[in-house]
């Protein structure tokens, strides 16, 4: 009978602690998934659409992103079959220069468009292409 009454105390006790440990499994795996979304949001987003000439999506347009200040291109994209294209950059305020890297004729500027990101948030731009030059010969 001792038996049986230190067993079932054994097993209350054991129960007990499977709880306690379940508990702080649950709260230690809680706090890593805030932390996981939060770092997960700490960026912002730049989301494109290129048109082309006759205001339909373009897919396969190579896209370079810039920060304003730099001269080189930190990103380099291509549309896709819906002319879009997205890329994450850091939070915080800076302007981004966007060019859809098409050959245009000499002297003509190549489409682009600036975006001012000022926090972790999304900026959406259109690049829109222009009409493929005509040869008058």
């Amino acid at each position: 009978m001792t038996a049986l009454l230190f067993s079932c105390s054994f097993i209350r006790r054991l129960s007990a602690l499977a709880t306690v440990v379940l508990f702080l499994v649950g709260i230690v795996t809680a706090s890593l998934g805030q932390d996981a979304k939060s770092l997960a949001k700490n960026y912002a987003l730049i989301y494109g659409t290129v048109w082309g000439p006759d205001n339909t999506p373009a897919a396969g347009v190579p896209v370079s992103i810039r920060r304003a200040s730099d001269k080189k291109p930190k990103w380099q994209l291509v549309s896709d079959r819906r002319g879009e294209f997205a890329q994450r950059v850091p939070p915080g305020k800076q302007d981004y220069i966007i060019v859809a890297e098409i050959k245009v004729s000499k002297g003509e500027p190549k489409p682009q468009a600036t975006v001012a990101i000022e926090a972790d948030e999304r900026k959406d731009v259109g690049l829109h292409l222009p009409a493929a030059p005509t040869n008058h010969n």
